[in-house]
């Protein structure tokens, strides 16, 4: 457009050029039947000639102008479209770096995934090749035991749980299938009006407790304790019925002997 420009002005030189050269030629020549001497012009020619080159001129400032005015909004428009794409590129930034974070959670809680899942992995091989030791059984049905002459291992004859099978139901012993820490559990109930009644906990020889009372009327009486034994392999646990003592149980399991492994060492 700008080239269009130059050549309208370039156009409108031309043009009063060659109006003046036309006066010129008209002064150089003598014939045609004009009647005009040489050095004179007509004025009407002169004023033509220059009413075209100042229309034409007038022609290129409008456009010029209008040029102007054109560039000044294209310009305007590539300076909002930059705008535009500066905020794009922020906002692009911005969500970049908000997944990029995202991301990085999201790894550190697959890798705290992982490493809970082997720890569970780890702790159920464990569980799978630790021993499971536990039992529970009540004396009798038959009702009164005891007394006798002298002290006699109790036989758990109801036997409830004996999960690992440590527990005999024919001796009424607990044997200890690895080292570890075990739980016992025991209790005594009397009925029977002037009795004495008593029971012991024994591990392997020793006597670790003692339960012990005395019916002097009508009513009953009942104890019961626990106690934490670290055992070896093979170290058994039992429960005594001491001479001269007697105890009652019945279908409502009211002697009860437990235990479990806690832990193994």
């Amino acid at each position: 457009m700008i080239l269009a420009i130059f050549q309208n002005e370039e156009s409108c030189s031309f043009s009063g050029v060659a109006a003046l050269s036309a006066l010129d030629g008209a002064q150089g020549e003598d014939g045609g039947g004009t009647g005009k001497k040489e050095g004179e012009f007509d004025i009407q020619e002169v004023k033509a000639a220059l009413d075209q080159s100042s229309s034409q001129t007038q022609m290129s400032t409008d456009v010029w102008a209008e040029l102007q005015r054109a560039n000044a909004a294209l310009e305007a428009r590539m300076s909002s479209s930059e705008k535009q794409v500066e905020e794009l590129q922020r906002e692009n930034a911005d969500l970049l770096a908000r997944v990029t974070a995202r991301e990085k959670k999201s790894t550190a809680r697959e890798g705290r995934m992982s490493s809970s899942e082997k720890e569970v992995e780890e702790l159920q091989r464990e569980n799978a090749d630790r021993p499971q030791v536990a039992f529970s059984a009540g004396l009798t049905d038959s009702g009164s035991v005891g007394p006798f002459k002298t002290d006699i291992t109790l036989k758990f004859s109801k036997v409830f749980t004996n999960i690992g099978q440590a527990y005999s139901p024919t001796t009424g012993i607990f044997t200890a299938p690895v080292r570890g820490v075990y739980y016992f559990r025991f209790n005594m109930w009397e009925s029977r009006r002037s009795t004495y009644t008593s029971v012991v906990l024994y591990h392997n020889n020793q006597r670790k407790m003692r339960l012990s009372d005395y019916i002097d009327g009508s009513g009953v009486v009942s104890a019961s304790n626990a106690m934490l034994l670290q055992l070896e392999k093979g170290d058994v646990v039992y429960i005594v019925l001491p001479s001269n003592y007697g105890v009652r149980d019945d279908s409502h399991n009211r002697i009860i002997f437990s235990g479990f492994l806690l832990f193994p060492q």
